[in-house]
């Protein structure tokens, strides 16, 4: 049946980390939801992302994005999300940052059950909800398989009108139109209580990733199906503690699908979303090989209206500038990207270390701001770091 299991830690937020999340569901596939959280120090495995899914669809170049229809969800392939990040500030411009993401998972392929009843859908969905603070952060996971249960859970996703929610935690059209779109999730109540109801209203156009919305993730190929809505306007209010916060800012929605992420040579990952005060938003990922000579990168920028530039890999430089002690792990939290292609460099700081979750898999995700001299090397994003052992 349905599960739900809501965690909140002050002082580790909660990311999208897709190891972590496939790797915690695969565990309530197997009827071990109602279990202890992994303890703390222990490494996600992200193997489990490099497994054959040759029963699911394939993500493969050549597939036109097609809308609202890709909106919604995809029940062919293996995994996806909806990914929200906001970095907002109050009125005294203290920063503050939100994260609400929504992840489907096929159990089986579509059509192996004879029947698909709510009780025993092939659809799967974890939630995830996250606040920062100037002071630390807060993080809620939920779960729920997919369909009505008679009131007891329900989750899924639709393409028009839009909406992707799982119980009252939900991202939606506010009308017939994709934008603008409404969140609203939460947990507790009181001075127990956190919560976050957003606004989003689009200042830009959606911009699919890759080669026509086909962002390949290896040397090899491989790879998903992956658009971003990167030009959102937030506002609205994050409750705090029960203590209600007026907050406005930008806000980054990304959408990807597919049945295999990775390959067995790889490990883990860094990736960037930055919201540049030029107005341009800059997009990179580095995925890491196991033996360190094959890392995959790509990198885009992308301009104020829309249009994509992307980066030549082999002139992207990521240079991690110290580590930092976090969970038993050595962590780089402070880096130096330069893009002399562009004539870009950049330095990257956390707004706080201790950015870590600790629920099924750990991993570190969290705000982080831009700092450098000239137009375009400021701002402020989002850092995901994966596959680092203890």
């Amino acid at each position: 049946g349905a599960v739900k299991r809501p965690v909140a830690t002050l002082g580790a937020t909660l990311g999208a980390t897709l190891g972590a999340t496939l790797a915690a569901v695969l565990g309530l596939l197997a009827g071990v939801a109602c279990q202890p959280s992994a303890p703390a120090g222990a490494a996600p495995d992200l193997a489990v992302l490099a497994q054959s899914a040759a029963d699911f669809e394939q993500a493969r170049p050549g597939r036109p994005l097609e809308f609202p229809r890709d909106h919604g969800a995809h029940p062919g392939f293996r995994i996806e999300w909806w990914y929200l990040t906001a970095n907002l500030q109050d009125a005294e411009a203290r920063p503050y940052g939100a994260q609400w993401t929504l992840f489907r998972f096929a159990a089986r392929p579509a059509g192996a059950l004879d029947a698909d009843t709510p009780w025993q859908s092939e659809q799967v969905f974890m939630a995830h909800l996250a606040i920062t603070t100037p002071e630390g952060h807060v993080a809620f996971q939920r779960y729920a398989r997919g369909g009505d249960h008679g009131g007891v859970a329900q989750a899924g996703a639709r393409a028009q009108p839009f909406a992707a929610w799982l119980d009252d935690w939900r991202l939606a059209s506010t009308g017939d139109d994709w934008l603008p779109l409404a969140l609203h999730a939460g947990q507790g109540a009181g001075q127990d209580g956190f919560a976050v109801d957003l606004r989003l209203d689009g200042t830009g156009p959606l911009v699919p990733q890759g080669e026509g919305g086909f962002s390949q993730k290896h040397p090899g190929g491989g790879g998903s199906h992956y658009y971003s809505q990167p030009f959102l306007a937030a506002s609205g209010t994050l409750r705090v503690a029960g203590r209600a916060v007026p907050v406005t800012g930008q806000a980054w929605l990304d959408r990807e699908w597919s049945s295999q992420f990775l390959q067995p040579d790889q490990a883990g990952w860094d990736w960037f979303a930055l919201h540049l005060d030029s107005g341009e938003k800059l997009m990179l990922f580095r995925l890491r090989s196991r033996d360190g000579e094959g890392d995959y990168l790509h990198g885009v920028l992308i301009g104020g209206d829309g249009e994509r530039r992307a980066l030549d890999p082999s002139r992207i430089r990521l240079q991690a500038l110290r580590e930092t002690a976090v969970a038993g792990r050595a962590l780089p939290l402070h880096w130096r990207i330069e893009l002399p292609e562009i004539e870009r460099a950049l330095e990257l700081q956390p707004l706080h270390a201790e950015q870590w979750l600790e629920l099924d898999f750990p991993y570190w995700e969290g705000v982080v701001t831009v700092s450098g001299e000239g137009p375009g090397n400021s701002g402020r994003g989002y850092l995901e770091l994966t596959g680092y052992p203890p």
